[in-house]
């Protein structure tokens, strides 16, 4: 279906949103001036301000700490894929694998920057409360059900550090793969002792996995 038709976007700028799905990649095989990665930077900030505004006013007795975490869970890198997905945005890529070697897991995260950029998009067309409705209908009733999208379990073994007054810190023990598609194991360190290992496609997502191994051998949060 027809981008403007499934989302309802009456525009007289339709080349605004074919930047939006525009990959750098596909831009540099096809020598294109264009790339959705400024209009993701832009769709970054209106979809945090959007998503703030509605916890702040969600929750009144929280506090700043209680209001980020929420926040992050709703804006972070796995939501946005899942939106992506229910919203069949990776329709309107256009990127090839082939010519850009690209894998599979590269597309998948490139689905979550394309729901910030067609925010982006929809924010300089329609103005600020056509992006509010869009978020609204996209997003909200996710944060009403409370649906978990990012355990940090980074936070959580630092807290648990912190009480304790035990050392936290993380190690890459190997790291691999090409450039744009590097795989890293990391380890986490409770006063220099390895506690737990763990691995993903960048640092930050191994040092979780790497936390959420250590959480569960010394049982936090296990009854």
């Amino acid at each position: 279906m027809n981008l403007f038709e499934k989302f309802n976007i009456e525009t007289e700028n339709e080349h605004l949103y074919e930047i939006a799905f525009t990959h750098a990649s596909y831009s540099t095989v096809h020598e294109l001036d264009y790339n959705y990665e400024r209009l993701e930077f832009l769709g970054d900030s209106v979809l945090s301000l959007i998503v703030s505004e509605y916890i702040y006013n969600k929750y009144p007795q929280y506090e700043e700490g209680e209001l980020t975490k929420i926040r992050s869970n709703f804006v972070c890198q796995n939501a946005l894929i899942y939106y992506s997905h229910k919203l069949g945005l990776k329709d309107y890529l256009k990127v090839s694998e082939e010519e850009s070697n690209l894998t599979k897991n590269e597309v998948i995260s490139i689905t979550a920057d394309l729901f910030e950029s067609f925010l982006g998009a929809i924010f300089i067309d329609k103005g600020m409360e056509y992006a509010k409705e869009f978020v609204s209908n996209a997003i909200f009733k996710y944060i009403d059900q409370k649906r978990v999208f990012f355990e940090d379990y980074k936070s959580a073994i630092k807290e648990y550090g912190d009480a304790k007054e035990l050392s936290i810190s993380y190690e890459v023990l190997k790291e691999y793969g090409v450039p744009h598609d590097k795989t890293f194991i990391m380890a986490c360190l409770i006063n220099g002792e390895r506690m737990g290992v763990g691995r993903g496609k960048n640092k930050k997502e191994a040092e979780q996995s790497a936390a959420k191994g250590a959480m569960y051998k010394l049982r936090i949060g296990r009854k």
